[in-house]
């Protein structure tokens, strides 16, 4: 019986995906690679990107990359459903 009352219960209203939430997530991406550059111990470990790539990211490697985006994306998801939540986006 209960799990029938929980079906039962609305879903809570979400944004929809828009310019100004893909510019939240750059944002917060650049955000946490900047504080990634400034903090980290060793940014070019190897694997290195390749050297197109390189200038672009200070020299960085994969894992630097990786562990910096991934950092990114949850300061963004949390940047999103903040503001969602207060209404500006």
């Amino acid at each position: 019986m209960l799990n029938l009352l929980l079906i039962a219960v609305p879903a809570p209203s979400t944004f929809t995906w828009g310019p100004q939430v893909g510019i939240v997530m750059i944002l917060c991406n650049i955000a946490a690679i900047a504080l990634g550059k400034a903090f980290m111990r060793d940014v070019a470990a190897q694997p290195a990107l390749p050297s197109q790539y390189s200038k672009y990211f200070g020299g960085m490697g994969w894992p630097a990359l990786l562990a910096t985006t991934s950092l990114g994306h949850i300061f963004g998801m949390g940047a999103i459903i903040g503001l969602s939540n207060a209404g500006i986006l």
